[in-house]
Parts: structure tokens; C-alpha cells; sequence
């Protein structure tokens, strides 16, 4: 699809704004002048002498914008009120109604909560101005609620320490993480966990100078049970060795896929301390696991599973992902009522999100749309179930590209919330983070700004260049400095 933009600067979110009517279409941009002989989205903005006339919508064949006229108002007012304009324009055009409204950003329930400092009331600014439908703006209420008991303990100087396991057994059709098959990545496995040492010793160093608390500990990736059991307990040694771990209050460890996972592997984690894993199956049909390439059975899933049920871990957290390529609405039930039926603490129920890295972004586009429809009835069957079985709403993010433009979402059961997945979403924690791809995100005790660090995406850069990521860490002092 054509976007075309006249006499404004909002082209951003007028873009990603398109995407979700347009979903799986290239958004392709112009200033000013039209092409040719296609159909195009236009945003225009002409200033009078005592108003703005925006005009928003799908210019084609059949379909004319819509225009209206404001009183002069700051550029953010004229931003929201050209978004409200373009969405019931082409909500009507195309039959779609995102119920997420204009928001665009991955964090709604962080917006929530800044609305409720606000004179007016959050829900009616979600539903009034944001466009955002009842049932989503009740589930960021409802999912607030449960984010604030747990930032409300933070204290200004506590952090969370993230350690990047970039590599997985093989690479999902679904996934645009920088991971990488771990039979062809195994002979970098030497240098980059020599380099992680590193700079868990120099994290460690600056989180000490800084006086910083640490609360909680993230093993992601990738797969960290992509590691043998031998590699897992030198990394986890290294962090009980460095790290200061007496006021840790949680300790993740993704073991993700089914397929990396041994009794060994786990006993290694459970010594260490770690008390909450993933163990993902995604789904329970075989030949759905298949069509994503995940290299797992579902028989497979249930060993694993098994294993770490029988090493009393504190939490064991199921993802599940609705809109999955050859799933349907009744295999998609089967597999959120076999999920709960194992009675894990947290589950996760994530919406497929096509990215271009991803393999499955070259698939027939039609295809794609057609299991896409199917999203919104498994996502409220799967709240609805959850809800039912005594598991509720804790954290959320939205991605590009989503299913029915829905959301992720992360249930738990009574006091089983993972507090890493709500500072990471609500940004009020530092989070120190180690290995390839990890970004560093510090929040200031005072001010409350944030300051981020990225590492080198790709192992063989984060190996060679470390030199320059040191360097830039030690940035972290100026900035915690600054008052």
C-alpha cells in the first residue's frame, strides 16, 4: 500500500498506523505527490489562518478521505486527532477495527498507567481519545493493577542482570530474534562464553561502584539449554561468583525448547538457584510444530516438562502462540486446555507476529491473512479459560504484524508473576544486560531518565569488537552521576 504524506511530519505513526489495516502489505511512502494510477492512503495538513484542516483516509477507485477542521492545538493534540481521523477512515474502508485503536507502541499498559496521573480518567481517555475498544482497555486495567503491586517494591537503586544465550537448536519460521543454529555457531561456543566472561566480571565491577541492588536474574536468548550442562554451570558459577545474589528475589533460566532439555541441564539450574524455567511447547499438535520448524514433538514437550515438574521448581512458565500456520480455533482450545491442565504458575499466550527476518514472512500472503482471522477467537478463548482457571493478566507487549493486531500476554497464578517480565515492559528498573544482542537499559534513581547500551548483535562482532562495548558501559558512571 501507498502512503502519502502532505504538509506534516507525522509520518511514523501514520505508517504503522496503515500497517494494521494493510497487514503483510509494504507500506511505501511519499511526499507530497501521489503515484500514479494506484491507490494510496493520504494524511494531509493545511494551516489556515485560524485552524487546520486535516484529511486522512483510502484514495481510490471507490473510496474518497475524510476531512475535519480543528482550532489551532499543539502538534501532539494535531498527531492523535490525524491518527483518530485515518483509523475510523479506514476501519470503515476495509472492514478491519484494530482494538488497540491509534496506539501503536509496544507498551500499552506503561500508557495506562501514565493516564492515571492525569486529571481525566485513564478508561475514558483509552476508549475517547485512543480509540482503544472495552474488552483491551479492561485488560490493561486489569493487567496494571497486577504490574504495580510488584513496582511498588522496587527501590530506586535495585537492577535486573540479562544474560544473552544467542543460539538455539535450530531456527523457528516464526522468529526474527538474532539466534543461531547451534551446530553451525558450535565452534564460536569457546570464544563467546570467554567473552561473556568478561563482561559479566566488568557488569559485575560497575554494578558494585554504582551501588546498585541486584533483584532478579534472566538467562534468554535464543535457548540457553542450547548450552551443555558443563557450559551452564560455568556461566551460572560465573554469576554466584560475581554478582552480589543476597537480595535476589527471582531467578529465570529459559529452556525454552523441548528439544535442549536433559535431566542434567536442569539439575544444573536448580543448583545454582534458579527457581523459575521455560518450558515451551507453543502447541500441542505435532503437525503444527512441524509447519514452524520447531524440531520438537509434543510427546517430547511432556518429557521435558516432566522432568522439570519433578525437580520442584518455584515456577514453570508454558508459552503458547495463537495464529500459528495450520492451526485452527478448535487446536488451538485443545492446546490452552492441555496447558492448563498441567498446571504450570505462568503461561504465556503470545499472538503470531510475521517479521521480515522471520521465514515465515515469504508464505502466501493470502494464507497468512486467512489463519490470522482465526486470532481473535483464540486469544479470548484462551483469556477466557485462563480466567476461569484462576490465572490472571500480569504483563503485556504488542509487536508489528500481529495476528487481528492483538497483544502478548503473560498469565500467572496467585503470587507467581515474573517480576523480570514487568520491569523490562514498564521500564522503572535498571536492567544490566551480558552477551550478543542484549541492550543495557538505565533508569536514573532521580530523574527517572532512561540510558541504553547495545551490544553487538552478532557473536563473531561481540567477540571482536568487546574492546568497544567496554568502553561504552563506562558511560553507565556519568550517567548515574547526573542528578
Amino acid at each position: 500500500m501507498n502512503l502519502l504524506i502532505q504538509g506534516h511530519s507525522f509520518r511514523y505513526e501514520m505508517e504503522r498506523l496503515a500497517m494494521m489495516f494493510f497487514p503483510m502489505e509494504k507500506i511505501n511512502w511519499y511526499i507530497d505527490e501521489a503515484p500514479e494510477g494506484e491507490a494510496y492512503v493520504l494524511t494531509r495538513l493545511e494551516q489556515n489562518d485560524n485552524s487546520i484542516n486535516l484529511t486522512a483516509g483510502l484514495v481510490d477507485d471507490i473510496h474518497r478521505p475524510d476531512s475535519i477542521v480543528l482550532e489551532y492545538v499543539d502538534e501532539k493534540e494535531t498527531e492523535l486527532a490525524m491518527g483518530r481521523l485515518l483509523y475510523r477512515a479506514l476501519a470503515r474502508d476495509t472492514g478491519i477495527t484494530p482494538p488497540w485503536g491509534i496506539l501503536t507502541g509496544i507498551r500499552p499498559v506503561k500508557l495506562f498507567r501514565e493516564q492515571m496521573s492525569g486529571a481525566e480518567n485513564a478508561e475514558k481517555v483509552f476508549h475517547d481519545e485512543f480509540l482503544v475498544s472495552p474488552a483491551k482497555t479492561e485488560l490493561a486495567k486489569r493487567t496494571e493493577v497486577y504490574e504495580r503491586a510488584i513496582l511498588e517494591q522496587n527501590r530506586p537503586m535495585d537492577f535486573s542482570l540479562y544474560v544473552s544465550i544467542p543460539f538455539c537448536p535450530t531456527r523457528c519460521h516464526y522468529c526474527s530474534f538474532v539466534s543461531h543454529g547451534i551446530e553451525q555457531a558450535r565452534k564460536l561456543m569457546p570464544q563467546y562464553l570467554e567473552t561473556l566472561h568478561k563482561e559479566l566480571m566488568d557488569t559485575a565491577a560497575i554494578a558494585k561502584e554504582l551501588g546498585l541492588r541486584l533483584t532478579t536474574v534472566y538467562f534468554g536468548g535464543g535457548t540457553p539449554t542450547t548450552l551443555s550442562h558443563q557450559e551452564l554451570d560455568l556461566l551460572m558459577g560465573w554469576v554466584e561468583r560475581y554478582f552480589d545474589l543476597s537480595h535476589l528475589q527471582e531467578y529465570t533460566v529459559e529452556a525454552g525448547r523441548p528439544d535442549t532439555i536433559t535431566k542434567e541441564k536442569l539439575q544444573v539450574i536448580r543448583s545454582h538457584g534458579a527457581g523459575r524455567i521455560s518450558v515451551n511447547p507453543q502447541t500441542f499438535h505435532d503437525n503444527v510444530l512441524q509447519n514452524i520448524g520447531r524440531g520438537h514433538t509434543v510427546q517430547q514437550f511432556m518429557d521435558s516438562y516432566s522432568i522439570a515438574r519433578a525437580m520442584d521448581f518455584d515456577c514453570i512458565n508454558i508459552d503458547l502462540i495463537a495464529g500459528l500456520p495450520g492451526d485452527d480455533l478448535k487446536g488451538f482450545c485443545h492446546s490452552v486446555d492441555s496447558a492448563i491442565a498441567l498446571d504450570p504458575e505462568n503461561i504465556t499466550l503470545h499472538t503470531l507476529s510475521i517479521k521480515r527476518a522471520a521465514g515465515l514472512g515469504s508464505a502466501d500472503v493470502h494464507t497468512l491473512q486467512k489463519e490470522y482471522s482465526m486470532a481473535v477467537d483464540m486469544v479470548d478463548y484462551g483469556y477466557r479459560a485462563l480466567d476461569k482457571s484462576g490465572y490472571h493478566p500480569y504483563y503485556l507487549y504488542r509487536q508489528r504484524n500481529t495476528a487481528g493486531n492483538l497483544e502478548n500476554t503473560g498469565f500467572a497464578k496467585e503470587g507467581k508473576d515474573g517480576r523480570y517480565n514487568v520491569y523490562i515492559m514498564a521500564e522503572t528498573q535498571t536492567i544490566l544486560a551480558a552477551g550478543a544482542g542484549a541492550a543495557t537499559k538505565a533508569v536514573h534513581p532521580i530523574t527517572g531518565e532512561v540510558m541504553r547500551v547495545y551490544n553487538h548483535k552478532y557473536p563473531y562482532e561481540y567477540i571482536g569488537r568487546y574492546d568497544e562495548l567496554r568502553e561504552r558501559k563506562q558511560q553507565l558512571h556519568d550517567f548515574f552521576k547526573y542528578k
